[in-house]
């Protein structure tokens, strides 16, 4: 029995989709790494440090939180094969994500100089909740 050549039609093409799955999965597993990184700083480190309140410190629970959780959402849609290649669904989350949580923990450690990163962490959730919407469609 032959091997089907490259030309025939039981060989998929290989199509350059982005994001696609290996991309979303480096990416959801590295948000994930970074929220717990940023978690166990809070517990551990962000305490000391002069002018940290305890609303700081629930805001950056928050980040960290969401970056797991966005994270973790990007690893299993990574694995969905319709979903794995969605042109916004996946870029959405991650996107939204980097920008909440982000801005989150910039505002934190540094507010005073900062501030203008205010507006940024709603936008961050807006784009991160459209990413979910669109897994629906």
């Amino acid at each position: 029995m032959s091997r089907p050549s490259a030309s025939s039609p039981l060989i998929p093409r290989a199509v350059n989709v982005f994001p696609g799955p290996g991309l979303l999965w480096r990416t959801g597993a590295l948000l994930a790494a970074a929220g717990m990184i940023a978690g166990a700083f809070g517990s551990h480190g962000l305490q000391k440090r002069p002018g940290i309140t305890p609303e700081k410190l629930h805001a950056w629970q928050t980040a960290s939180s969401y970056a797991i959780y966005n994270g973790l959402a990007l690893l299993l849609v990574s694995m969905n094969p319709r979903f794995a290649v969605h042109r916004f669904a996946g870029p959405a989350i991650a996107a939204g994500s980097l920008l909440f949580s982000g801005s989150i923990v910039a505002l934190v450690l540094a507010r005073d100089r900062l501030k203008w990163l205010g507006p940024v962490t709603p936008i961050g959730g807006s784009i991160m909740i459209a990413g979910y919407i669109a897994l629906a469609f």
